[in-house]
């Protein structure tokens, strides 16, 4: 047998303990964090390029009957949450705080782009994932510019549009070189080389974490308790959405696409705006976004027992 079959299988069998291991790494190893961050950008391209290839286009693409679907709950994320919490942060008297900029970004970001290889380390079905990501960041665009019109400390849209823009070319590129080479290559892939693809794609979310762990490490050691103020937010944005996301989609007709499209209600591309919005904005929740990583990458290992729970109920439903 192919000893590099073998190991990638390994891989996949252990891939959510790959994923703690990266986390560690990014925290207990701060300068190879901040080396393997200029690559940040290459190396989510290859992440998502292994889960096309993994998926392939008939599963990815689904019926055309799905695509409105796809989008209505893309611009409920995206918009609806946003514009919600706006609203109720506006009558608090919240908006401009550091945290209520965390939210709302966070709210009104597409998927990241490794959401369909956090959904297959849960042992589900990653095409809906994929599906809603390509769609998500299409509309990213248009679903951000009423949210920077109600915030306009978040700085102009028109740079957040390129960000956006760019992030889509990407995963255009990334998707269509994905299923040329299963169109050519991986017609009809055995499920040894599916686990094999699925332990390569555990190996590079531990390795892309290390780098979106770069401002974790030192505020461990430095700002203790701001670190686990901004760590506890996180988790509870992150799988509360999570959780009320699954619990409301189990309950319609899309309750096959559940685990999915739940993963994804809390695990947005808030990075994105690094690159679009002044640092005045961001520096305040870089934080955020690094301790935002922690339970997104814990998805697979915490959260994996209570989408099988909410999967069986379903059934017996």
């Amino acid at each position: 047998m192919n000893p590099v079959i073998t190991l990638l299988t390994l891989a996949a069998r252990h891939g959510r303990m790959l994923l703690v291991a990266g986390l560690v790494a990014g925290i207990a190893l701060p300068g190879v964090a901040i080396a393997f961050k200029p690559w940040l950008q290459e190396m989510v391209a290859a992440l998502l390029f292994i889960a096309a290839l993994r998926i392939g286009p008939r599963q990815a693409l689904g019926a055309i009957r799905n695509l409105p679907v796809v989008v209505g709950i893309a611009a409920v994320y995206q918009l609806a949450l946003p514009l919600t919490a706006i609203a109720v942060l506006t009558m608090a008297g919240w908006t401009g705080a550091p945290l209520a900029t965390a939210l709302v970004l966070m709210l009104a970001a597409s998927s990241i782009s490794g959401s369909p290889n956090l959904t297959i380390l849960t042992g589900h079905d990653p095409a809906p994932a994929l599906r809603l990501l390509i769609i998500g960041t299409a509309i990213l665009p248009f679903t951000v510019l009423p949210v920077f019109w109600l915030l306009p400390e978040l700085g102009t849209a028109a740079e957040v549009i390129g960000a956006a823009s760019r992030l889509f070319a990407a995963i255009a590129i990334a998707t269509a070189a994905a299923f040329l080479v299963r169109g050519v290559l991986l017609r009809d892939p055995a499920p040894r080389v599916v686990e094999a693809l699925d332990g390569l794609s555990a190996i590079a979310m531990a390795v892309v974490v290390v780098g979106l762990m770069s401002a974790v490490g030192p505020a461990v050691t430095g700002t203790p308790l701001a670190f686990l103020g901004w760590l506890a937010i996180a988790f509870a944005a992150n799988f509360g959405l999570q959780a009320l996301a699954a619990l409301v989609l189990t309950r319609t007709s899309l309750r096959d696409r559940a685990v999915p499209f739940a993963i994804i209600a809390g695990n947005r591309n808030i990075a994105l705006f690094l690159v679009a919005l002044p640092a005045h904005v961001t520096d305040p929740v870089l934080l955020f976004i690094g301790c935002y990583q922690i339970p997104m990458y814990l998805t697979p290992l915490l959260m994996r027992g209570f989408y099988n729970r909410i999967e069986r109920r379903t059934v017996r439903a």
